[in-house]
């Protein structure tokens, strides 16, 4: 369990001022000049040593690709483009960063671009942010007028600009090609690859795109060590994480904690428990909407990382879980689930334009009774034709949650064809 002088946010419930005073009074902004000093050499080895991996979902490691972008200029300027789209459902981590921590991610942002040789910054918002975009523009405006930004920004010889661009709240535009295409003023559509985005990304320059919580541990990474970093969670899952609880806890909430730390664990400390007790406990979503579903009697010794997670077929994705009680039509919340995902499919790729769709309404007849139970391993089959067939994860996304639900709840879908309850969609 995390001791309190462990957390990289200490404001997360925003408790305290998120001004540049309040920021320098929590340990940042302190010596950054000195950080930079390092060399882009130094930094990114520091973050390849702290085994921090991508806290947008995929959980690449930052380190390694921090360093596929090229070492030389050949002409074309390097950027770095912050991922602050946070719309997966159920998934409220970033936004939190934003809205009380704003100067962890533009000191973050400062350090990371230097390390990767760009001048130029972009932080894409998702479009319902409002008040988190103007909470992180006045830190921006703060940081400018305090000279941390712009022209040898925080005295450290390099010069910095961190531009904010505010998306019209597409879930595509969280894929980080599409949301490349949106901040060129394009619609918001996937890039084939390669070319990779280090080679060839916004504007054709050689660009990376990070998370934002990928972004803000930055500067407590390298204050504090990348070994003290790497000292949390089981190896290859390592550090600290904002995780979140939603739906049938007593106490929903964002927090900071180890990696690798018991799930259960997480919902009684943290959520207060299930919601009339753990037996009560009917399945979790680990990570955002996108993640297979884990029956209760998985939850039991689950492991909150990566590699738990893929081993029992499902994923850590952004670490905000769903919590579901006994309450709760598993097969109707997998269907709503279905619905989103068609309805925010860009229409690209024709396996995912025409999967999508045809795995919703499916859904929909088995969540009524009204399918035949033949139907059920026709519609895993398609599920599998739509995985892995589409140039972005979207048609995986849409997938995964189905697959879940046919793995574990297979007989609740076949009592409700033979008992045909005919329950109202919402």
């Amino acid at each position: 369990m995390l001791q309190d002088k462990d957390r990289i946010f200490t404001n997360i419930y925003g408790l305290k001022e998120r001004n540049l005073n309040g920021a320098k009074m929590r340990g940042l902004w302190d010596n950054t000049a000195e950080i930079i000093a390092r060399g882009p050499e130094k930094i990114i080895e520091e973050m390849k040593a702290s085994g921090l991996r991508g806290r947008g979902g995929a959980g690449f490691p930052t380190g390694l690709k921090w360093s596929f972008m090229p070492r030389e200029s050949d002409g074309r300027p390097h950027y770095l483009v912050i991922n602050a789209d946070e719309s997966e459902p159920a998934t409220c981590k970033d936004r939190e960063i934003m809205r009380h921590e704003p100067h962890h991610l533009i000191e973050g942002a400062l350090i990371a671009s230097f390390a990767m040789g760009a001048h130029q910054a972009y932080i894409y918002i998702r479009g319902e942010f409002i008040r988190e975009r103007e909470a992180l523009q006045a830190a921006i405006d703060e940081c400018y007028e305090a000279g941390l930004l712009g022209a040898n920004a925080a005295g450290s010889g390099w010069d910095f600009d961190l531009y904010l661009t505010h998306g019209a709240g597409a879930y595509i535009c969280g894929e980080e090609t599409a949301l490349l295409e949106s901040l060129e003023g394009k619609k918001g559509m996937p890039r084939m690859k390669p070319p990779f985005p280090a080679g060839a990304g916004l504007y054709g320059c050689p660009t990376t795109v990070n998370n934002v919580e990928s972004i803000a541990v930055v500067p407590t990474i390298l204050r504090r060590g990348g070994a003290w970093f790497a000292s949390f969670g089981r190896p290859n899952n390592s550090g600290t994480k904002l995780f979140a609880l939603t739906g049938h806890v007593n106490t929903p909430c964002v927090f900071e904690e180890s990696m690798s730390m018991s799930m259960r664990e997480m919902i009684e400390k943290y959520g207060g428990g299930v919601r009339g007790g753990w037996d009560n406990l009917k399945a979790v979503i680990p990570g955002g909407a996108s993640c297979p579903v884990l029956p209760a009697h998985l939850c039991e010794d689950a492991i909150m990382d990566f590699d738990w997670m893929r081993e029992n077929k499902s994923s850590l994705g952004t670490g905000c879980m769903i919590v579901m009680d006994q309450s709760t039509d598993v097969v109707k919340a997998v269907w709503r689930l279905a619905k989103f995902f068609k309805h925010e499919s860009c229409g690209q790729c024709t396996p995912c334009r025409e999967g999508t769709g045809w795995m919703m309404r499916v859904m929909e007849r088995l969540m009524h009774g009204e399918a035949a139970v033949e139907e059920i391993d026709m519609l895993l089959d398609v599920t599998k034709q739509v995985e892995g067939h589409t140039i972005c994860a979207l048609g995986d996304a849409a997938a995964w949650p189905i697959q879940g639900l046919i793995r574990h709840f297979r007989d609740e879908i076949e009592y409700r064809i033979k008992n045909k309850p005919g329950i109202a969609a919402e």
